[in-house]
């Protein structure tokens, strides 16, 4: 079964979002997992990108655009703005990072969800809306409260 993490930070501030998504993907390319992310839209995608290169003094996150063949790719964290999936990308990943405002797909094949919320109102709905999807869903979303993305450590 699939483990869906929500991560509430009580900041409402779109960077603190983005920073919290930044350590926990290094987490996890730390621990040899894929990881696919998938944004809002482009824009927000291309700011994400610089961030993997910048958000800690020696963080080191390889990543790329997500490609026809996601396990043929040697970037271990992929990006993508695009909530569909190339039917090649079910199984690639281990965790899936979603900063959309809809809950992540059936069929990505992955075995973790991560969910970050922060004190946005409209993001804080979205957020609810996503924890019942997947409770409809038969899943047990976790829920962890932060009081900010630091509380997350690098590893």
């Amino acid at each position: 079964m699939m483990q869906v993490d929500f991560y509430v930070l009580k900041e409402a501030s779109d960077a603190a979002r983005l920073r919290l998504a930044c350590r926990l993907i290094e987490q996890s390319f730390l621990a040899g997992q894929r990881v696919l992310v998938i944004g809002q839209d482009e824009a927000e995608l291309a700011t994400f990108d610089a961030l993997l290169w910048t958000f800690g003094n020696r963080a080191f996150v390889p990543h790329e655009m997500l490609g026809a063949d996601p396990a043929g790719s040697e970037a271990p964290v992929q990006l993508s703005a695009d909530g569909t999936l190339p039917a090649a990308a079910s199984g690639a990943f281990d965790v899936v990072v979603n900063l959309r405002g809809d809950a992540v797909p059936d069929g990505t094949g992955a075995g973790r969800v991560i969910e970050i919320i922060d004190g946005d109102d409209a993001r804080r709905q979205q957020g609810r809306e996503r924890f019942r999807a997947y409770r409809e869903r038969g899943l047990a979303p976790s829920h962890h409260n932060l009081d900010s993305e630091s509380q997350i450590g690098n590893g």
